[in-house]
Formats: C-alpha cells, structure tokens, sequence
C-alpha cells in the first residue's frame, strides 16, 4: 500500500498544486491520497480523472492528519530538502511495501520530521512537490509505474507526433443507428447523419492527430435532438438525450457545439438558448460541425452555398466563421475541403 499524505493544503492558493500532486500520485504509483483540509471540488476533480482514465486510486480530503500518522501500521517517508539524500536511502525503504509519504504545501509541522521513519531530501535546492513526489516515486518503484495498465474508459496511446485517444466506451456505428431510432429520429434525420458521419470521416481521415472513432460516433449522433425538435435548440436536446443514455462527455459536446460554426456566447443569448458558448473547441468538434455544414439533402456542398445563404439572411457573422472554419480545416488537411469531400 502506497498512500500520500498531503499536508498545509490552502484551498485558494494551492488548487492547482495539490490537484497536481493527487495527479502524480495516481500515475506514479500510489494507491491513494489524503489531504489535510477538506475540499469537496478537488475530491471531484480526481475522481473525474479516475473515473474516466481508470484505476482505484482514491482521495480523502478533510483528515485528521496525526491520528492518520500515529495509526499508520507502515513506514514514514517524508519528502523535505533537510534529509538524508534519496540516493543513499532508497534501496534501504524499496523493502517496504506499505508506505505513507508525506508533502508539504507551505510548511510542514515539527511533529512531522520527528515521527517520519525517513525525512528523505529530494535535492537541497529549493523546488516543487509535485516533482519531489513524481522523482521519489519513479525510484521507490524502479520506474515500473511507466507499466500499470488502468483500464479506463479513456486511454492515451503515446505517438512520436500528434496524438491518439481510445475511447473504450464508445458505442459502435451500428449501436448509434439504433440509439437514433430509440430515441424517436426518422429515417430522413438517420440518412442525413449518416451522410454527415461520411464527410466527417473523410476530413478525420487527413487530420492525423483526430480520434477518428469519437468524430464517427459524434457524426453519427450530432443530430439525435431532432427526436424532439428540429428548431435551433435540437443541439442542447441532444445533448440532454447523451448524457441520459450515458454517453461520454467528449460525445455530449460534439452533439450540443455542432451548429454551423459554433454560436459564441452572446448570439446564444440573443436566440433564446441557454447563456454560454457553444463554440467546437476540439477537432472533433470542429470536424463534425463542419461535416454537418458540407451537407445539404444528403449531398456534399460546397461551403460557398452556405456561406451564400447566410450571407443573403444577414447572419455575416455567422458566414465569416463558416470561413475561417473551412480554412483552418483545410489548412490541417493540406487540401480544401471543397475537394475532399466531393
């Protein structure tokens, strides 16, 4: 068993740092961690994390720092700059499998070096806790924490370039066809999302670092709201709809961001929807939207028609982002989407 024991947490000033440290525990190794001061939205963050990239490690915030250290049954390692160097001491704690270490936010209480079994010194320069922790833990465990498997629904795969997410929860195109028809689409809204999820392949297929199977899934789901209204809020349904059927998040914001090219915050307002931005931030985000722009009776357009057709309803602003969206795609792509897609 391997616990960190977070000491001093000041939840203004050390959010960030202390999310940090849970983050370095759970990846390095640990099985769990405590901290001193309780603080349920940092319980929420690393529970998240856990949740959605796998593994048991736990967080307990709020803990009673001394009745933890006196009833702890293992060793005592306190990371500090004014102990005995970790070179010369960590062959000597690796025989130990249960370990409680300790870091400190600000200061670390006198109690602390006069109980710790090991007050091991990371250096003697002053530096960060979160890489005293990330170093100690690569050495107590001779760097086999590079191996754990977690299981999670989310994996990042690691690339010399770019980058590869597995989503592992993800339905299949077949079950998204049936999540459609579950949830009341007809069959002209399931043809037209299946012409979509066509050109968003094609564009996925010459951006390397797009998950291409989440902008298949999204594609194929973007219009899933249109069960209940095919008004300008089919988005924010169908994101209602997504997170009933337990989709992922990555899912749920592709479905609530793809009209047109994103609505910024105040235009949102102004229509009547809920006041934040729906603006696609993620490739795959921007992949589907604009997918969803490329089609028009289930035949590829080009963006020039839709940009025309804003233009002559007054919506400049509207067609000045389906441009500067088309060229940053193409631009990723290495040829324009006009071409691609037809």
């Amino acid at each position: 068993m391997i616990v960190v024991l977070r000491i001093g947490h000041r939840i203004e000033r050390d959010k960030r740092v202390t999310t940090h440290v849970a983050l370095v525990a759970r990846a390095f190794g640990a099985n769990g961690i405590y901290i001193d001061t309780r603080d349920i939205e940092l319980e929420k963050r690393i529970e998240s994390v856990s949740k959605r990239f796998g593994g048991d490690f736990w967080i307990k915030t709020g803990t009673e720092w001394k009745k933890l250290v006196k009833e702890w049954h293992g060793k005592i390692i306190h990371l500090t700059m004014y102990g005995r160097p970790v070179s010369e001491v960590i062959h000597e704690i690796r025989q130990y499998k249960d370990i409680m270490i300790v870091v400190g936010s600000e200061k670390v209480p006198r109690a602390i070096f006069d109980v710790a079994d090991y007050n091991v010194a990371i250096g003697n320069q002053p530096h960060s806790e979160v890489a005293a922790l990330a170093l100690f833990l690569d050495r107590y465990t001779s760097g086999t924490w590079e191996n754990k498997r977690f299981d999670g629904i989310i994996e990042v795969i690691p690339m010399e370039k770019g980058k590869k997410v597995v989503h592992r929860n993800l339905p299949s195109p077949e079950e998204c066809i049936e999540l459609l028809k579950k949830a009341g689409c007809s069959k002209e809204v399931i043809a037209h999302c299946r012409a979509v999820r066509d050109v968003a392949m094609k564009i996925a297929e010459c951006i390397k670092t797009a998950d291409k199977r989440l902008v298949e899934v999204g594609a194929l789901l973007h219009d899933i709201g249109r069960s209940k209204t095919h008004g300008i809020t089919h988005g924010i349904e169908g994101a209602k709809i997504a997170k009933e059927m337990n989709l992922p998040e990555e899912v749920v914001r592709i479905i609530e961001r793809h009209l047109g090219a994103g609505i910024p915050r105040e235009e949102a307002e102004k229509l009547g929807l809920p006041p934040k931005d729906y603006i696609p931030e993620t490739i795959e985000e921007k992949i589907v939207a604009h997918a969803d722009n490329l089609i028009e009776n289930n035949r590829p357009i080009k963006i020039e028609e839709e940009i025309n057709k804003q233009l002559n309803k007054g919506n400049i602003n509207y067609a000045r982002r389906l441009k500067m969206l088309h060229d940053e795609l193409s631009k990723l792509c290495g040829k324009d989407l006009n071409i691609l897609v037809q």
